[in-house]
Order: structure tokens, then C-alpha cells, then sequence
């Protein structure tokens, strides 16, 4: 799952996305408020901790242009987004404000972190119960809630981003994933890692699923394409 985190402290937005990225969300940092917009009109989010007091364009006014979109244009892709507020004015007007404006949910700064984790997920829950449907695909199963996976019963060892290829992989079934796609939706848009990358990754999966007996082309090689489950 991918969330787009909009504070202009850094040092914050980097404390969030750390927390965040430890939970296996992607997650990309917007600095301002014209930032987070132009970032919604090119990747789609599951969800964003916003901030009010945003400098260009402050939290108010992009969650409200953010519904107003989604109004006007109900195929946008963003357009039910849930978005939570996060902010240091801490007045009933304020929140009055942001519900108004269309957010989900506010929470006041200074805040206690797992917390607001726990926030993030309820708002997640709401968003799409996909989150919690844990994923077989024949003896290969993944619980997306605790991030386990196992395969033939036995435990399998994997990495965050093993974690996270391996879940999209059984999620999108026999659909062909190109590697360009598979960057766009394991890894942040600061990340950017190569396409040897996604190579090495693929080529670690499967020697732990073949450890555990599973297929050497268990995760197929469609040439020219992508991967794809077998």
C-alpha cells in the first residue's frame, strides 16, 4: 500500500515514512501543498497524513480541491482517498475545518506514534478490505495483516521488499507484471532503483521457494514482459 505523507518538517516526514516503510507501506513525502497535489495526479494512493499549515498551499484548501475533484470527476484517482490531518492547532473550529474539508480523521501534534499507527490502518481497513484477505496461491500462503508467508506450511524468510513483490505477484494472479510496474507500486519515487533490482529480488524469491519445494519457474519469466505466477 502506498501513502503519501504532506509535512513540511522534514525531519518529521522522515520519522512518519520510517515508521510507515518498517509496516511495509510505500511511502512518499510532499514538502508543500502544491507538491502533494502534483503527486495525486500521477500515482495513486491509499491513503495521506496531511498537514494544515502547509507552505503554497495549505491542508485545508488541498483536501477540499482534493474532494472537489473527486465530485466533478468520480473516476479520478484519487477521488475517495482517505486522508487523515495531522496538525498542532488543536481547536474544535480546526477540526470542524478539516472534517469539512473532507478529511477522515484528525489528529493533534505532539502525538504518540502507534497511535497514529493504529489510526492509519483503521482508515486503511475502511478504505479497502483487501488490506486484511489473506492470499493462497496453491500451497504458497501470505497473511498481508502480520506480513507472513509460508509455503507447503513451512515458514518462508523473506525481506520487506521480497514480502512486498511476492504479495503483488499473488494478488494480480496470472497477470503479467513488467518490472517498471512492480517498481512503481514496491518501492517510493525517491527509491528509484534500477531494473537489476527487480531481477535480484525475483532471483532470491524463488531459491527460498525452491528450498521449501516449490516450482524453479514458480514465478514466471514471461520474456519481454514481466513476471507473472505460474
Amino acid at each position: 500500500m502506498r501513502i503519501l505523507v504532506v509535512e513540511d518538517d522534514i525531519q518529521l516526514a522522515e520519522v512518519l515514512a520510517e515508521a510507515l516503510n518498517r509496516r511495509q507501506y510505500v511511502v512518499d513525502i510532499a514538502k508543500d501543498g502544491e507538491a502533494a497535489w502534483n503527486s495525486t495526479q500521477s500515482m495513486k494512493y491509499d491513503l495521506i497524513v496531511l498537514d494544515i499549515t502547509l507552505p503554497k498551499l495549505d491542508g485545508i484548501k488541498f483536501c477540499h480541491q482534493l474532494r472537489t475533484v473527486g465530485i466533478n470527476n468520480a473516476a479520478h484517482r484519487n477521488a475517495t482517498i482517505p486522508v487523515l490531518m495531522l496538525t498542532a492547532r488543536d481547536t474544535v473550529a480546526d477540526k470542524i475545518a478539516g472534517l469539512d474539508a473532507g478529511a477522515d480523521d484528525y489528529v493533534a501534534k505532539p502525538f504518540d506514534l502507534e497511535e497514529l499507527m493504529a489510526r492509519i490502518r483503521a482508515l486503511l481497513r475502511r478504505g479497502s478490505s483487501s488490506s486484511t484477505v489473506n492470499l493462497l496461491w496453491e500451497k504458497l500462503y501470505l497473511n498481508p495483516s502480520t506480513y507472513e508467508a509460508t509455503y507447503d506450511g513451512y515458514p518462508l524468510s523473506l525481506t520487506l521488499k521480497e514480502y512486498a513483490i511476492l504479495e503483488l505477484l499473488v494478488a494480480n494472479g496470472r497477470r503479467v507484471l513488467s518490472r517498471s510496474s512492480i517498481i512503481e507500486q514496491v518501492w517510493s519515487v525517491d527509491e528509484s532503483p534500477v531494473e537489476e533490482t527487480i531481477r535480484s529480488h525475483i532471483r532470491c524469491i524463488r531459491q527460498k521457494l525452491k528450498a521449501l519445494g516449490a516450482a524453479e519457474n514458480f514465478i514466471e519469466t514471461v520474456h519481454g514482459l514481466g513476471y507473472r505466477l505460474k
